[in-house]
């Protein structure tokens, strides 16, 4: 069993989001999603949790994680590999009611983006063919699957860890708490969820103009090898991408252009603008909420990030 149910409702009903420090019961962030913080708590070392504090009741984060476990079985019958986990639910008064998404705690050292900068030019490429042929038994899956369920996924390399001696070899898929797939074309994901993160006025904009983009681009393979190769950028491997654009062109299907070094680039470049805002944005909220409104904000927010 990976939770453990008393510790982690004492963890959160004592969570300070802006002060972990002062929490009793101690806890050490070990990564960051879009709209999600990871932990490992004290006493439980064996257990990453994914907190994300969304919901109005019971019943909406019971109803995500049926998408979750509907989402990781469809993984599954596509042939990738995923860590041992489970969900908790946890409502205390007057807050929002948070899910936590529990995972078997995996080797640092073994993460895709973690490989990239201690393993020699000829073992990342056979780490980028493994995922490259990962990601492609989604779409394989998808084509099978077609009309009534198209599958998405986020193939980024800090998604993937290497469970293996032979990289490249014995993926893992880690990025598993964000359930996108449709069913007949409809989203079965509320999409509105992701825009709870997001200042109160900046919503409408997003709705409008980035949310359906946002979720567009992981259900198309080309874009989501595009993403892969964009994120050398921020791994601060750009010396990669000639390599990454061969294996990723050697997977694309006959009938898709070959990715370019200069569409990579623009790609990253306006992927981490929007980025780089919309977290801006978010610090401005957590001033605003915590100091000019005196409430308690319910993110935990990454500090400067490299990209």
């Amino acid at each position: 069993m990976l939770v453990d149910e008393t510790l982690l409702n004492a963890f959160e009903k004592g969570l300070n989001p802006q002060r972990l420090e002062d929490s009793p019961v101690k806890a050490e962030i070990i990564g960051y999603g879009e709209i999600s913080a990871i932990f490992r708590i004290q006493g439980h070392p064996r257990t990453a949790y994914k907190r994300l504090p969304l919901f109005s009741d019971y019943a909406s984060a019971e109803k995500y994680t049926g998408l979750f476990n509907e989402y990781c079985r469809l993984l599954s019958e596509a042939g990738l590999c995923l860590p041992l986990q489970e969900t908790f639910i946890i409502e205390i008064p007057g807050r929002p009611t948070v899910l936590y998404i529990a995972q078997e705690m995996l080797p640092a050292e073994s993460f895709g983006h973690r490989l990239l900068q201690r393993l020699e030019v000829k073992e990342i490429k056979e780490l980028l063919e493994g995922i490259a042929q990962e990601t492609s038994k989604v779409w394989i899956l998808n084509r099978s699957l077609a009309p009534d369920i198209q599958i998405a996924l986020d193939g980024q390399i800090s998604n993937w860890v290497c469970s293996g001696d032979k990289k490249g070899s014995n993926l893992m898929y880690i990025d598993t708490g964000t359930p996108l797939f449709r069913k007949k074309g409809v989203e079965q994901l509320e999409a509105e969820l992701f825009l709870k993160s997001a200042p109160a006025f900046l919503r409408w904009i997003l709705r409008l103009f980035f949310l359906k983009d946002v979720f567009d681009r992981y259900y198309d393979l080309r874009r989501v090898f595009l993403d892969l190769a964009a994120n050398l950028y921020k791994e601060q491997r750009p010396d990669l991408i000639p390599i990454t654009m061969e294996v990723i062109n050697h997977h694309l299907p006959e009938d898709q252009v070959p990715l370019k070094a200069e569409e990579v680039k623009n790609y990253y470049r306006t992927d981490r603008l929007i980025w780089t805002l919309f977290l801006a944005f978010r610090r401005f909220d957590r001033w605003m909420t915590t100091r000019l409104f005196q409430k308690r904000y319910e993110f935990i927010l990454p500090g400067k990030i490299k990209r």
